[in-house]
């Protein structure tokens, strides 16, 4: 009996398909096997100052460093950080190649189809970030420039779809591609969190500000979707550093400002698995 090729190549393609998901779901541990190995895996922003970064004695450092330190803490086990880009951050936790995330995960519906988010830990706000010189203040102001963003990222959205429809939107790979985009004239605004704006001034005093609030994001835990143990741990976890002070602490740390107020729900990103 013959099979022709399309159909033999379809065969063979979801074979292959299918072997990758296993291998990808053979990887993903549970919190009792993490325990027993005694290591847990963190991915993390590896250039996005104050959240993560790698500090001037080559370890992860900053606010999510801190959260997550105390979250290896709680498991009783060692922590090894995986830096990664914005665009990574999904796929390396759905392949298994890191246990959790602690990497400026903003909570977004479409996110929340990928992922489980736990309860949000630290709150953030998108803004326009330009030089002084350039008057903006409100979105149609803005029709016809160029606007960079990490691709992929909360700002991509928040950018795109205030907007996306009047401006050009250029996609970079990470924060610090963005912002060094700005600075060198490749763009004329940037889609920034919060921090962008001390970003900009250590680079050049004086040059850039903030002009036009976009929207206020809060960042979850991500754990993979399904995974109960995981997610009751993270939001164990949150609950407890909140009623110990612990997470006011870091935050005032990293951020200058006191706990922000988190919401108890958002609409279409559920904090539980069910």
């Amino acid at each position: 009996m013959q099979i022709n090729r399309r159909k033999f190549l379809g065969i063979a393609f979801a074979t292959a398909a299918f072997a990758t998901i296993g291998v990808a779901a053979a990887s993903a541990a549970t919190v009792e096997e993490i325990k027993a190995q005694g290591t847990l895996v963190v991915g993390i922003q590896g250039d996005n100052a104050p959240w993560g970064f790698v500090n001037t004695s080559g370890k992860q450092d900053g606010f999510d460093a801190d959260i997550a330190t105390l979250f290896a803490k709680e498991l009783g086990v060692k922590i090894e950080f995986q830096p990664l880009a914005v665009a990574n951050r999904i796929p390396a936790l759905t392949t298994g190649k890191v246990d959790i995330l602690f990497a400026t995960m903003a909570m977004t519906e479409e996110r929340a189809k990928s992922i489980q988010y736990s309860k949000p830990y630290a709150a953030n706000t998108i803004s326009l970030y330009a030089a002084k010189a350039d008057a903006a203040k409100a979105p149609a102001d803005v029709a016809g420039w160029e606007i960079g963003v990490p691709k992929s990222s909360s700002q991509d959205k928040a950018v795109t779809d205030a907007v996306g429809s009047t401006a050009t939107i250029r996609r970079f790979d990470d924060d610090a591609a963005t912002i060094q985009a700005l600075i060198s004239g490749q763009v004329k605004a940037v889609g920034g969190n919060q921090f962008y704006g001390q970003r900009l001034d250590a680079a050049s005093a004086g040059t850039y500000e903030r002009k036009i609030d976009f929207l206020k994001t809060y960042n979850g835990v991500g754990t993979r979707l399904g995974e109960k143990d995981w997610n009751e741990a993270a939001n164990s976890f949150i609950d407890k550093i909140k009623a110990s002070g612990e997470l006011a602490t870091i935050t005032k740390k990293w951020m200058g400002i006191d706990l922000p107020k988190f919401p108890e729900s958002i609409p279409n990103i559920p904090f539980t698995v069910k």
